[in-house]
């Protein structure tokens, strides 16, 4: 059982580290799409990811979800949010990717962690520890030297961050697992999607044929590669501590970040190095007080162990709410994951 054990986390964490990755090293595929625009992408982006994740739910026979979904307005309401949402932040990734912009682009998936710590406080009335207050300020005063160093505040970064976060909250809101909410999200772009691809086929302005056969399937790749990290994620997502993956989500700016200076060769005066300096400095408070957290979390969870097991599983139901809320944990076991996991169901 153990070397099973040990083999599953193997496999978690190295699909972990695949989607990641490539969502870190997508900068480099965006570019091959040219001479379409980023708003032509972006549509066959979402026609081509319906078709893809149609498929994957097909194979997997998870087909049931939808017309549950359909007998639920609140949560159809929901996902028009986040298929809004997230056609904002992919259009705005796409354009910046394009335009030679992928560091700014990078900040804003640095900096996403900070903007939903925001958003929990001022919406969600969340409370945050004194480090969790310290590494916003820092975060605050970053975007402040980023804005003196681009003589604008970084827009691309602060849509981004903004536009992810609210997606999250959304989706978590929603409760539907990764695929079949990729799907629900992208069936209600499609129409809109190709409507404005035929439209530009209708004045001769749509580069799928003319540009040969190869940019065709580029551009049918698009689903591809919206799709396959996230199977990668979901089958990381289970097998995998949420620590872990906490870790891991910060391998996609780094390799974007490392591409836009090393290979796309962008500019990087000192201002800007001082304000991702500032950045790193809050997300490594954040790591660093998730991760003794959850040490302190795990810990009680142990102690709750050994008192189960001295007075009895009954006795110690009412204690357990009151552990787990201390220690701040969401659940405890398969649950827990399956809430806080796209694709965990």
């Amino acid at each position: 059982m153990a070397a099973q054990s040990r083999g599953e986390h193997r496999t978690g964490l190295l699909n972990g580290i695949a989607a990641y990755g490539m969502w870190g090293l997508v900068p480099l595929f965006w570019p091959l799409l040219k001479p379409s625009g980023a708003v032509e992408i972006l549509a066959h982006r979402m026609v081509w990811s319906l078709g893809v994740v149609g498929v994957v739910l097909l194979v997997l026979r998870r087909l049931s979800w939808a017309g549950e979904l359909l007998r639920q307005p609140r949560k159809l309401v929901l996902i028009t949010v986040a298929a809004a949402t997230i056609t904002v932040n992919w259009g705005v990734y796409i354009w910046a990717v394009n335009t030679h912009q992928v560091v700014e682009a990078s900040l804003g998936y640095f900096i996403n962690p900070l903007v939903t710590i925001a958003i929990g406080v001022l919406l969600l009335k969340e409370r945050l520890r004194p480090v969790q207050w310290t590494a916003v300020g820092v975060g605050f005063a970053a975007v402040l030297v980023l804005t003196i160093g681009y003589g604008r505040p970084p827009w691309i970064s602060l849509c981004l961050a903004f536009s992810f976060a609210t997606y999250g909250l959304v989706k978590k809101k929603v409760n539907l697992g990764g695929v079949e909410s990729l799907a629900a999200e992208t069936a209600i772009q499609f129409l809109p999607a190709l409507a404005y691809l035929l439209w530009l086929g209708s004045r001769g302005e749509a580069t799928f044929g003319p540009e040969g056969t190869g940019h065709a399937l580029l551009l049918a790749a698009t689903g591809l590669v919206t799709a396959l990290p996230l199977v990668c994620f979901g089958a990381a997502a289970i097998r995998v501590p949420l620590s872990t993956l906490g870790l891991l989500q910060y391998l996609a700016p780094v390799f974007q970040f490392l591409l836009g200076v090393l290979y796309f060769g962008e500019a990087m005066p000192p201002e800007r190095w001082a304000g991702f300096a500032l950045v790193w400095l809050a997300l490594s408070l954040l790591t660093w007080d998730a991760l003794r957290t959850a040490r302190v979390s795990r810990r009680r969870l142990e102690e709750l162990g050994v008192a189960t097991e001295i007075v009895g599983a009954d006795a110690v139901g009412a204690d357990a709410v009151d552990v787990g809320a201390a220690a701040g944990v969401e659940g405890v076991g398969a649950k827990a994951v399956e809430a806080r996991t796209p694709l965990a169901k």
